[in-house]
């Protein structure tokens, strides 16, 4: 596992969470990230704003590459509606306790075989409850992107709760996680 931050007291704290159950690899930039990646890295923590490469480019730049292993933001930044359009599988606000840390990348990285459907509808989770939790109702209601990924989002949990017996309880230990408030779908 991958863990960027430019503060590297908040690398090594993360990596201290992390060592007894992953392999920590820290890079304290972007640059470092970009030079560290590889096929190795089972998932990537990653700060948003760095003074060398910013994370939203870090992120970019790793899917440009072809990299599909989780990527976690982790980060102060206050999320904008930009994040919606971005390509993270989750995104936490700093600061994250170990029970967060550990509980996120258990549902990215130890899940194999899941459905990419739910996949896809955990990471608009993340998204529409972190925006929902730091924007206002007014500042999302006229966002075309916000309306387009919620009715997603809706669709997913739908066709989900049909094929999935455990959905609800899956939803829940998600939920229970320490994003902000979550979206009701």
């Amino acid at each position: 596992m991958l863990v960027v931050d430019d503060e590297e007291d908040v690398a090594e704290a993360y990596a201290l969470k992390l060592r007894d159950r992953y392999e920590i690899e820290l890079a304290y930039g972007g640059e470092q990230a970009l030079e560290k990646a590889g096929d190795h890295v089972t998932a990537v923590l990653l700060d948003r704003r760095m003074p060398d490469v910013h994370g939203d480019d870090v992120l970019v730049e790793l899917r440009e590459r072809g990299y599909d292993f989780p990527i976690i933001m982790v980060t102060a930044v206050d999320p904008d509606l930009n994040i919606l359009e971005m390509d993270f599988d989750d995104y936490l606000c700093k600061p994250v306790d170990k029970e967060t840390l550990l509980s996120t990348l258990d549902q990215h990285i130890d899940a194999p075989g899941s459905d990419p459907r739910l996949e896809e509808f955990f990471q608009l989770l993340s998204k529409l409850s972190v925006l929902e939790a730091e924007r206002t109702p007014s500042e999302l209601e006229d966002d075309e992107e916000f309306k387009r990924l919620k009715r997603r989002a809706v669709e997913l949990s739908n066709e989900l709760r049909q094929s999935m017996d455990d959905f609800e309880e899956v939803v829940e230990t998600y939920r229970s996680l320490e994003r902000g408030s979550g979206t009701s779908l």
